[in-house]
């Protein structure tokens, strides 16, 4: 099983209704986790016709190294909730399919351990922005040691957040479930549990900080949770080596723009500058196209691969991205096109949102 819809109605019947609504659910009353994937139901296709499509291949590069699909793994934590093996089982998955995996910092498994798990595979490490510069550079001499390419980090969380389903539905986590990245390995509650929220983040951190980190980070840096131009623009003048357009799947700020609609503007501001990526409502191979054809490099899917993990484990997140995968390539050559590169803007036909690029 690999469709995403087969898989979503899967999951529900074989998870408890707090497993369930920890992927499923967004912050508040969750608009924002909707909406993601409403915005992205809403942008049309203009395919073209008389082409040659003989040979068709969803290939891209991503800073600068190639990839057979242009689909990667959203960091997400927590694994071993849905899976005995965890990230080490989503990594095998990933690597598998030629995909690029995000390790969360509130990973289930180790660095190591996920590395170990199939050392082919290309693996980027993330990490929250403001956490304590000592533990950052720990984490970063870890990945680096054992092959990490990346590192993301996530910009758009610095205060505790709230959902109201999963405060109604905590997922009883065991004492044994540790996060085994963070110092302390403590206990792997969730971002909405009030242990979690006593994690330790700086919140004047700006831009001039994330420049001086960039500066000395030994690995390229990708910043995740921009919505803005304004905020592209800086991420991209401090140095950035890519850029996640992302709302946290509608996990933090309830009525936050949906990515489909902020991702235009930010890639007009950019041009070629630095690498532009998306999360946020993508299940499908048509997504991928509306979100190239908007200026992306690649897209990343988070609560997918965890409903994935969760139904089929390695083998499931394997056959999901070969789905997607084949879905893209298929939208392409239905889209007379041979590759990502022949995307182009006029190909996209979206309501006219106020504050996008159209």
């Amino acid at each position: 099983m690999s469709d995403i819809t087969e898989l979503e109605r899967e999951a529900q019947r074989v998870l408890s209704s707090a497993q369930w609504s920890y992927i499923a659910a967004g912050a508040d009353d969750g608009l924002t986790a909707r909406r993601n994937r409403e915005a992205w139901d809403a942008i049309f296709l203009s395919p073209h016709v008389l082409r040659d499509i003989s040979q068709v291949s969803a290939a891209t590069t991503i800073l600068g190294r190639p990839t057979s699909l242009p689909i990667m793994i959203a960091p997400t934590g927590r694994h071993r909730v849905f899976d005995d093996e965890g990230e080490v089982a989503t990594a095998r998955g990933a690597a598998d399919a030629d995909a690029i995996l995000v390790l969360s910092y509130f990973s289930t498994r180790s660095i190591a351990d996920v590395a170990a798990a199939h050392p082919a595979g290309r693996l980027w490490i993330q990490m929250p922005f403001g956490i304590d510069p000592r533990v950052g550079d720990a984490l970063l001499s870890d990945a680096i040691a054992h092959g990490y390419e990346a590192v993301v980090v996530t910009v758009d969380q610095p205060v505790p957040v709230y959902s109201a389903e999963i405060a109604a539905d905590p997922l009883d986590i065991s004492p044994d479930l540790r996060l085994e990245n963070v110092p302390g390995r403590p206990r792997a509650v969730t971002a909405y549990n009030q242990e979690f929220a006593e994690l330790p983040l700086a919140r004047d951190r700006d831009a001039d900080a994330l420049a001086r980190f960039i500066e000395r980070s030994p690995l390229p840096v990708v910043v995740k949770g921009v919505l803005r131009p304004d905020d592209a623009r800086l991420c991209s003048e401090a140095g950035a080596a890519g850029i996640i357009v992302s709302n946290h799947g509608g996990r933090t700020l309830d009525t936050a723009v949906p990515t489909a609609l902020a991702l235009p503007a930010v890639a007009q501001a950019l041009g070629d500058a630095t690498e532009i990526y998306v999360d946020g409502g993508i299940r499908r191979g048509t997504d991928v196209l509306k979100a190239l054809a908007l200026g992306a490099r690649a897209v990343l899917i988070g609560r997918p691969s965890l409903v994935a993990l969760a139904v089929g484990g390695s083998t499931g997140v394997t056959a999901l991205l070969s789905q997607m995968s084949a879905e893209t390539e298929r939208a392409l050559a239905l889209c007379g096109l041979r590759s990502p590169a022949e995307l182009t803007r006029d190909m996209i036909r979206m309501p006219p949102w106020e504050g996008s690029s159209h």
